[in-house]
């Protein structure tokens, strides 16, 4: 078995390191990451510049450029054959509910997903305190095993989030929908020394929605949440009800 493994911490970051040791018990794995955290880049692409692969070590490659570059780079042009199973992550820190639009942990799964690959994107939710990547890559692990008996259809990738806890006091898995979270100060303004006015974009988690059967629920009473998500965005009830329309 091929896997493809990526992220959107930079390919120095524990959580990919984790997760390729552990996989590569079971597999033959690469990692093409981005040389530099790219997080919440969501799914944006290089256009505009070169890109440039840099071999880390033997089967590790950085790209100076996001984490769907990297996705690209990594399926079109550095493995000779394509890969059976593209795993991103694991991330320092959840991507819960509507996180998912910004998150380029979930996009460089998404990529995969667009490819024809299957594909996972792994998280490790509250990160605070001794980080516990291993128990997430150890659940990964035995996803994939799963994975080869309960094949994922076409177009549809999983969003992993795993609470930030030792094995023991993990209570199990339950397959999600998506949450909502809610932020506080979502924009910062301040003034620079000379008078100016500048911005930082990024609130604090204060909270998320109470929705029965969400993935922040089950994160927050120690479930690990899996969730499929559809790389096809259109809402097909509501285009049969835009047939209707006089125009």
């Amino acid at each position: 078995m091929r896997i493809l493994v990526s992220n959107d911490d930079g390919i120095y970051a524990e959580g990919i390191n984790t997760l390729a040791d552990t996989l590569k018990k079971q597999a033959k794995v690469v990692v093409v990451a981005p040389d530099r955290e790219q997080s919440a880049t969501s799914h944006s692409l290089t256009l505009h510049r070169p890109l440039r692969i840099k071999e880390h070590k033997k089967n590790y490659y950085a790209i100076d450029g996001t984490p769907t570059d990297a996705i690209m780079l990594g399926v079109n042009n550095i493995l000779k054959k394509r890969p059976d199973l593209i795993v991103s992550g694991i991330n320092h820190g959840a991507n819960l509910g509507y996180d998912v639009h910004y998150s380029g942990t979930v996009s460089a799964a998404m990529e995969g997903a667009i490819l024809g690959i299957p594909s996972i994107a792994v998280s490790l939710a509250n990160c605070e305190g001794k980080l516990h990547f291993s128990v997430a890559a150890n659940f990964v692990a035995r996803l994939i095993k799963s994975l080869k008996k309960n094949f994922l259809s076409p177009g549809v990738m999983l969003n992993v989030n795993v609470p930030n806890l030792p094995k023991s006091k993990i209570k199990g898995h339950q397959f999600c929908i998506l949450g909502r979270r809610k932020y506080g100060d979502v924009v910062v303004e301040k003034i620079d020394p000379r008078g100016k006015n500048y911005y930082w974009i990024g609130g604090d988690q204060k909270a998320f929605e109470d929705i029965e059967g969400s993935d922040c629920n089950a994160v927050f009473k120690n479930y690990i949440a899996l969730t499929p998500l559809n790389i096809n965005f259109v809402h097909q009830p509501f285009l049969e009800k835009m047939k209707e329309w006089k125009i």
